[in-house]
């Protein structure tokens, strides 16, 4: 099984586009800049390259861990020591390669997966840290949305095509 890794750098750019449209005026973005006590002025302030860049290179830093979550052949993989032994790998794991290498790699299938990361890790992290900073529950739920909405599209895009 061949990785495509242009999949990856593909999903990263998700974070970016999924927040043009949830964090736009007409969206969500009058809620986020109120429960953040944030101005426009404020926003005109940031470094956009920076903020972007970075952005990108902590989105690809996630499409890592979203890999192994939602191709669960990468599990098996690592069972034989990962891409470097897969050469030296016993006639039984290209058998069970052969049968089951593409299994459950669809869209459906990895948006799920990217869903369930979403609900059940950038969810109750968002939550502890908005219950810490005394945010709101509108600021935990629009920023939690943002991230259920882009782990799955992220999900779905690797799980289909990395």
């Amino acid at each position: 099984m061949e990785f495509k890794f242009t999949a990856l750098f593909v999903s990263a750019i998700v974070t970016l586009i999924v927040g043009f449209v949830w964090y736009n005026p007409k969206v969500f973005e009058t809620i986020w800049m109120r429960e953040n006590n944030l101005t426009e002025e404020d926003l005109k302030k940031g470094n956009m390259l920076k903020i972007f860049g970075l952005t990108y290179i902590f989105s690809l830093m996630i499409t890592v861990i979203l890999m192994s979550l939602t191709i669960h052949q990468s599990g098996a993989i690592g069972m034989v020591g990962g891409p470097p032994k897969l050469e030296s790998a016993k006639p039984s794991f290209a058998a069970f390669m052969a049968d089951y290498g593409m299994a459950y790699r669809t869209f459906k299938h990895g948006a799920l997966h990217g869903f369930m990361s979403g609900l059940f890790f950038a969810f109750p992290l968002i939550g502890i840290n908005g219950l810490f900073e005394r945010k709101s529950w509108k600021y935990i739920f629009v920023n939690s949305g943002y991230w259920l909405v882009t782990l799955t599209l992220m999900g779905g895009i690797i799980c289909a095509f990395a």
